[in-house]
């Protein structure tokens, strides 16, 4: 009994490290996407650009969303199946 015990709570941990994982792939990809759209800060005055960074913006929104999901899924020690 106690095996199946610890083998539940070995799969929880696995699955949390793996939400974990998740979550800092998508900050990385976040932050590389924030430094790139800082370093094309000087090339906005050209509206097309400003429209890719409307769209990038989007992006962005929907991912940190989705990582504010990933975390409270964490916090509570849901898995993501």
């Amino acid at each position: 009994m106690a095996a199946v015990h610890r083998e539940a709570i070995q799969k929880q941990i696995q699955q949390d490290w793996a939400n974990r994982e998740y979550i800092e792939v998508i900050t990385g990809s976040i932050k590389k996407i924030t430094d790139f759209l800082n370093s094309f800060g000087n090339y906005l005055k050209d509206m097309s650009c400003r429209s890719r960074i409307a769209v990038l913006n989007e992006k962005l929104t929907t991912l940190e969303r989705r990582i504010e999901y990933l975390e409270a899924c964490v916090t509570k020690g849901e898995t993501l199946t």
